[in-house]
């Protein structure tokens, strides 16, 4: 028996972006160890194919994160079909790529409305299912810290230095 085998039994799962990648092969794994888990995503066909996927103690919820209705639909459901979270994983998130000059407010109003909005309004609508001792899990991304070439704001040819201070408390 794997030692994790039996470690979520009875939790209730909610896990955005969870049709494909780092939040279906989560659900697979919170399912494996005993939770009921709710994914969403936005695209039905797979939705579907995740719940295939899966098999059991999964139901799918179609809606897009950054669009509040939708969360609100979503956490409805969850409180009807099963009254609490105990584990929310806010893991829905796009990846879109320009360079500084050609980023325009339609890419930008598209990344941080999945990323940013989607991400705070799933925790915070999420909140009132929550009991004492539930886990909220947020992905985030290396880029943040990491300098990719794809992902780098400055085109290749010049090379200019930008740094970022991050301070700890002041005392």
């Amino acid at each position: 028996m794997d030692k994790l085998e039996g470690k979520l039994d009875g939790k209730i799962a909610l896990i955005t972006g969870g049709s494909s990648g780092i939040g279906l092969a989560t659900a697979k794994r919170f399912v494996a160890e005993g939770a009921y888990v709710f994914i969403t995503g936005r695209r039905e066909t797979e939705l579907a194919a995740a719940v295939k996927a899966v098999g059991k103690n999964i139901k799918a919820l179609k809606g897009d994160v950054s669009n509040l209705d939708d969360l609100d639909r979503i956490l409805a459901v969850i409180k009807q079909d099963k009254g609490r979270l105990d584990i929310v994983f806010a893991n829905a998130g796009i990846a879109k790529y320009a360079a500084l000059g050609e980023v325009t407010e339609e890419l930008y109003d598209a990344i941080f409305d999945i990323n940013v909005k989607g991400m705070l309004f799933t925790v915070q609508k999420a909140l009132p299912l929550m009991p004492d001792g539930a886990a909220i899990i947020l992905t985030s991304s290396v880029v943040g810290s990491k300098g990719l070439g794809a992902n780098s704001a400055m085109p290749p040819p010049r090379r200019w230095r930008g740094p970022s201070p991050a301070p700890g408390p002041l005392i």
